[in-house]
């Protein structure tokens, strides 16, 4: 078996831990960010061929930037992000940052750079989130485990341009 590559070694929390265990993401986020600027939004190791972009909002409580990256899903030119913390019974800070202040920024992959979005983040409800998650959950099998590791409804926030 082959020695793990660098780019997978950031990537990959110690064993044992979880993604909503404390001062998890900060393990992994930095590597994430890093890399994926230094490479207009590609990135290797478990990200390797991801969607991903790079969240900056506002604190809920702080009022400090946060700096998050996140999986991205496309649905019809549409941008969404799904709050599982990998099935943890309560959603990841970030989603508690759009509910209160839901103008954020996004940098995403264009074209071999990064380009950056004014975004207005909205939480799906009822029917709509209904048939986005069914779409997301065909795109990424994983979520619907995620969510039934938990008692919480799983938030699906769009993110609207402009």
């Amino acid at each position: 078996m082959p020695e793990p590559s660098e780019a997978q070694l950031r990537h990959t929390l110690p064993e044992g831990k979880k993604w909503y265990d404390p001062g998890a993401v900060d393990l992994v986020n930095p590597g994430v960010l890093e890399e994926f600027r230094a490479n207009g939004g590609e990135v290797g190791g478990r990200y390797a061929g991801m969607p991903l972009l790079v969240l900056r909002s506002v604190g809920a409580k702080s009022g400090e930037p946060r700096t998050n990256p996140l999986y991205r899903l496309d649905v019809d030119g549409r941008w969404f992000l799904v709050g599982s913390y990998g099935g943890s019974p309560t959603a990841p800070a970030w989603v508690h940052n759009l509910r209160a202040n839901p103008k954020a920024r996004v940098e995403v992959p264009a074209g071999g750079a990064v380009a950056e979005f004014e975004v207005t983040a909205q939480e799906l409800a009822g029917a709509e989130r209904e048939e986005i998650w069914a779409a997301l959950v065909e795109r990424s099998p994983g979520f619907a485990e995620y969510q039934k590791n938990t008692s919480r409804l799983i938030p699906v926030i769009e993110l609207v341009r402009g």
